[in-house]
């Protein structure tokens, strides 16, 4: 198990990338960074359900980015420019003013539309990367109870993309054994709903085994401390901290760190 760094130092420094991504507004930089991580996560993650995270993160950002050009042609605010194509136009009401469905499509319209939708998605990953690295139990753990109400809505939210992807590979391996067709979009109509319902419940399950547990109802905290901080954690802290200030010259480099850090 990969125990070198501290869960919540996977967050801050998956954290300060996408802070570092939404300053610098580079497109480049941006998959670049994406990247960086993806070879982290490639080196350093776990062989565990969550770990598959930073994978299906991508594959929701490449979603998104569909549906923000989608919007983005059919829906938006008229920029001017060299019009592509033109589409029909649909009046809207007086309040609605200064937005129009359909009309002429421009090419920087389609560009600001592709530079929103790509950034939203590399954070979208980085954030992924971070739940790939870190064991949600882990980072449980490191909650104080002080925050007891938020620990377990974390442990509803950090542990539904983990069981979403292990229920994926059991739900299809079940229609597979009804003689039923896994591949293709159709597939995921009878995959959908009780993808979703394991999910959830499962996660519903592990929340309420804490709450019957206990977890939370002292403020008095036990002398148990599996995970600490150490000199590692506190200089990747460190520098993910510092790549804010000069993020277009430092983020690639604090992407990387882990590998050093973390050897």
């Amino acid at each position: 198990m990969n125990k070198s760094l501290h869960p919540l130092v996977w967050w801050i420094w998956a954290g300060s990338l996408a802070i570092c991504v939404a300053m610098t507004s580079s497109i480049p930089l941006a998959i670049a960074v994406v990247g960086a991580a993806g070879f982290v996560v490639k080196k350093r993650a776990e062989k565990a359900p969550w770990a598959k995270s930073f994978a299906w993160s991508v594959k929701v950002g490449v979603w998104v980015i569909a549906i923000r050009m989608i919007t983005g042609v059919l829906i938006g605010v008229p920029i001017p420019g060299r019009t592509i194509f033109t589409l029909p136009i649909i009046p809207l009401p007086d309040w609605m003013a200064g937005i129009r469905i359909g009309g002429h499509v421009t090419m920087e319209r389609l560009s600001s539309t592709a530079h929103d939708g790509i950034l939203i998605a590399a954070i979208i990953a980085l954030l992924g990367a971070a739940a790939s690295l870190s064991s949600p139990h882990r980072l449980l753990r490191s909650m104080p109870v002080m925050v007891y109400e938020f620990g377990v809505t974390l442990v509803i939210a950090t542990s539904i993309l983990p069981q979403f992807v292990t229920s994926i590979g059991r739900i299809k391996q079940a229609q597979r054994l009804r003689g039923h067709e896994t591949s293709g979009l159709a597939s995921w109509r009878r995959i959908a709903l009780p993808l979703f319902e394991d999910s959830l419940s499962r996660s519903l399950d592990l929340a309420a085994a804490m709450d019957s547990r206990g977890y939370g109802y002292t403020r008095k905290r036990s002398r148990y401390r599996k995970d600490r901080w150490t000199p590692r954690d506190y200089l990747l802290f460190a520098l993910s901290l510092v790549s804010l200030l000069k993020p277009e010259f430092l983020v690639l480099a604090v992407a990387l760190s882990p590998l050093v850090v973390a050897p």
